[in-house]
């Protein structure tokens, strides 16, 4: 294997480990979000819930996906997929919530509660993925010397 080759499985097994790290804060926040949403507000409260648990996944997993998708692409490519997912999931919150302008199915506050919260929960994984990723910043020359 090369190092090239060794350097991206490491990258995608940082990222592979915040995705599931995401996915299972996403999954306890549910639960708990939709059973406090219940007790709060009743049927607005799990319409919220599940409302602001969707937004969450979108909002964080597509940061992830995309960069597990490009972890071995160039640096601009990479670059390209992250921004246009960004756009694109900043294209949809809008739209939600400018659907959701003036509907009385849910609650706002748990929607927003749960949205917060999964929001920075992900991001908080997502730093400690990296932060305990083992992922060279060295490159050896094909000799293994040192740096080319």
């Amino acid at each position: 294997m090369t190092s090239s080759a060794a350097e991206g499985d490491a990258v995608r097994q940082v990222f592979r480990t915040a995705l599931r790290d995401m996915l299972l804060l996403l999954g306890v926040l549910a639960v708990l979000g939709i059973g406090i949403g219940y007790a709060v507000a009743g049927a607005k409260g799990v319409w919220g819930a599940l409302i602001g648990i969707g937004l969450a996944l979108v909002f964080s997993g597509t940061t992830v996906v995309s960069m597990l998708c490009t972890a071995r692409s160039a640096p601009t490519t990479m670059a390209a997929v992250v921004m246009g997912a960004w756009l694109g999931k900043l294209v949809v919150l809008i739209a939600v919530l400018a659907a959701l302008r003036g509907q009385a199915f849910y609650s706002r506050g748990v929607l927003a509660a749960l949205l917060v919260v999964g929001v920075v929960g992900s991001a908080v994984l997502d730093y400690r993925a990296v932060r305990g990723g083992r992922v060279p910043y060295v490159t050896l020359s094909d000799d293994g010397a040192g740096p080319p």
